[in-house]
């Protein structure tokens, strides 16, 4: 998490606070300081310009200028310049590949977080919002950054503000996970399970003779979970982040499951003293495209290293007529950016076979809107379970 000192001139005084940034962008080089009597325009330009907003209104109109800041950005794409360019190559046949589509949507989603951050909220050493209507957030950031260190006031993007609160109220709730008859607790940065059509996989595929089973990249813990509650006597579950780690030993002891499920920090494969295992499940990010944020990383895997890593690594860690399981979506081929063939090269040069290939289509609602930037290829969508062994 980014935390520098960050100054900006206010009522004709050099103002001094930390610039805090859990997605570690970095601090903004100009600063002005507006309230509710500027403009929504006026604040569009001055963010598209790179100037950041420092607000001292209302903390609801806060709320109320970041949605104005939203719609123009949207406002942008349904100019006639832009539809009218759109109408063309849809005429001409000359539409963009599917990855180059994907690649301006990553563009236009980067511009876009970078344009709703630059407007600002100051936090003070407690946590606590200086403005009138201001919510109480002290839990929420706590759960968040965890407890305060400082005295000292921090700057921080409302965007991140308004996530923040998002994220607590979802970690209180929980996400109901049908395969287990609970809920998960999700935590701030760390992917949350809502794919249901992977864990269904996890849940139906055979699953005869396992004694022993790793879960590579664990998350919320929630795939441990479902091989224990199957009935595996031991799972050990690798994790690399942080939060996460944190976060699924929480579900996995809440859930009632730590006598079986070990949660370790690890790179993919624990330590070679685990020994080996009967099992070895993965569900690697889907898309082989750089990750501009932590919790990306769960969705984003540049140059496929997680996916490749897994496969080339897994023979060395599962027990001779022992399975891997390998979760994937094959968005990817749809796009673009990754050829078709490519996965089955990357499994036999692993020494590794399928044995079967469980397929199932996704149900999440962006699978169902024709809105959305990639349908193209969202609603060919497949996710799969391969079962692989050694040759």
């Amino acid at each position: 998490m980014t935390q520098a000192t960050i100054t900006w001139q206010e009522n004709d005084k050099t103002q001094e606070a930390i610039w805090q940034s859990a997605a570690n962008n970095k601090a903004p080089k100009r600063i002005q300081v507006i309230d509710d009597t500027i403009k929504a325009d006026a604040a569009y330009k001055l963010v598209c310009e790179g100037t950041a907003l420092l607000w001292r209104g209302d903390f609801q109109n806060a709320k109320h200028m970041a949605q104005a800041i939203s719609r123009r950005i949207d406002n942008r794409d349904l100019k006639p310049k832009a539809k009218n360019k759109r109408i063309k190559q849809q005429k001409t046949g000359d539409m963009p590949s599917p990855r180059d589509q994907f690649h301006l949507y990553r563009k236009s989603q980067i511009e876009r977080a970078r344009t709703l951050g630059m407007l600002l909220v100051e936090l003070t050493g407690d946590y606590s919002l200086p403005y009138n209507r201001a919510p109480d957030i002290q839990a929420a950031c706590e759960h968040a950054y965890g407890k305060s260190q400082s005295h000292r006031s921090r700057l921080v993007s409302l965007r991140e503000v308004l996530g923040l609160i998002g994220a607590y109220e979802w970690h209180k709730k929980g996400v109901e996970i049908p395969q287990l008859d609970a809920v998960i607790t999700p935590s701030y940065g760390v992917y949350s399970p809502v794919r249901g059509e992977y864990l269904e996989l996890v849940n139906t595929t055979p699953l005869d003779n396992v004694s022993v089973a790793f879960d590579i990249g664990t998350g919320t813990g929630v795939i441990a979970a479902i091989l224990a509650k199957r009935g595996v006597k031991k799972v050990i579950a690798t994790e690399l982040e942080s939060r996460a780690l944190v976060c699924a030993k929480h579900n996995i002891q809440k859930l009632g499951f730590a006598d079986q499920v070990k949660i370790v920090g690890a790179d993919l494969f624990p330590s070679t003293d685990a020994g080996l295992a009967d099992l070895i499940v993965c569900n690697p990010p889907w898309l082989p495209a750089k990750a501009n944020t932590a919790i990306e990383h769960a969705v984003y895997d540049p140059d496929s290293k997680m996916l490749r890593g897994f496969l080339s690594g897994v023979k060395h860690y599962l027990a001779v007529n022992g399975e891997a399981w390998l979760i994937l979506s094959d968005l990817a081929e749809h796009l673009e950016l990754r050829a078709s063939e490519e996965l089955q090269e990357w499994i036999a040069s692993a020494g590794l076979k399928v044995i079967e290939k469980l397929d199932i289509k996704p149900q999440h609602p962006k699978s169902q809107d024709s809105s959305d930037a990639l349908a193209m290829a969202r609603v060919k969508e497949v996710t799969s379970l391969y079962r692989l062994q050694l040759v």
